[in-house]
């Protein structure tokens, strides 16, 4: 397959981010070497990893001047790390690629491809299922996207791997905010707010699953995917929210009865006093909560 693009403009900056990745990092390196799309740079920034993934990335670097090694002087975090990575970005487009993660050999090239038929749009998702209605790729509105997420299936729930996003998208809307767990559905919101979206099919990205990830918290303490829910709220009555005032409204009492919800589950599968904690933190009284869990 031979794709119409001008591979001398549009440069994509790879961006993978470290923290004691020493047993992956070297597939994932690969896996950007291998890709048949070669207008990238590879940025690898160290969170002061204490294991060897310095040195191997450090042993890519030598061999191949696309590539650039950057360690932290200390340690950031998760994504105030991401948008240290995309600092030093020159692309057009940011790809971030995980040090425990690949893409695969024609990733690069098809969301390339995929996002220069959409001039308009600030970013793309893909790892999507099939669409009951439409080919992949196709473009949706700020309030489409928001219309797709809270009322048809969720989109914004994709992690950093399965996006590519417009260096100045990024930028316009001031990177990662940095809150835990929830930069990246923070984020798709925000690009939302402003550009459009393209949505891409599956087969670009593969995720590794392994138990030093930070989202197995997601398993085990119930207050992580409870934080997505406040943040939601949030996100429903910012001035830039793109929904109407009614299915704001709508979005925002379904979101309260999945709050509740979440408490309910809290006592019966956690403890009271973990429950007590979401609550307080959700704003709601018990008799809210118990009369919404009635009515769902």
């Amino acid at each position: 397959m031979e794709l119409n693009i001008n591979y001398e403009t549009k440069l994509v900056s790879v961006l993978m981010t470290v923290f004691n990745r020493e047993k992956y990092i070297a597939e994932a390196i690969e896996s950007v070497l291998n890709s048949t799309y070669q207008n990238w740079e590879l940025i690898i920034v160290d969170d002061q990893s204490n294991d060897n993934s310095v040195a191997i990335a450090q042993s890519y670097q030598t061999k191949d001047n696309r590539i650039k090694v950057y360690v932290n002087e200390k340690n950031l975090g998760d994504y105030p790390n991401r948008n240290q990575a995309a600092a030093y970005a020159k692309g057009k487009y940011l790809k971030y690629v995980d040090a425990d993660d690949k893409i695969y050999p024609h990733g690069l090239e098809l969301l390339v491809y995929y996002m220069e038929q959409f001039p308009e749009a600030g970013y793309g998702l893909c790892s999507l299922p099939q669409d009951k209605l439409q080919q992949f790729p196709f473009q949706l509105s700020t309030e489409q996207a928001y219309q797709r997420h809270y009322f048809q299936q969720q989109l914004f729930h994709k992690a950093p791997l399965s996006a590519i996003i417009k260096t100045a998208a990024f930028n316009s809307v001031g990177g990662f905010s940095g809150k835990q767990h929830l930069g990246d559905f923070e984020m798709w919101h925000l690009l939302s707010q402003k550009f459009p979206v393209v949505l891409m099919p599956q087969g670009i990205a593969w995720y590794r699953e392994h138990d030093d990830q930070q989202m197995n918290a997601n398993r085990t303490d119930p207050f992580v995917p409870f934080k997505y829910m406040l943040i939601t709220d949030d996100l429903l009555i910012a001035e830039n929210c793109p929904l109407n005032e009614t299915d704001s409204k709508k979005a925002l009492s379904y979101n309260k009865r999945q709050k509740s919800k979440a408490i309910i589950s809290a006592i019966k599968h956690h403890s009271i006093k973990k429950a007590l904690e979401m609550q307080k933190k959700s704003g709601l009284s018990f008799y809210s909560v118990l009369m919404a869990k009635l009515k769902s």
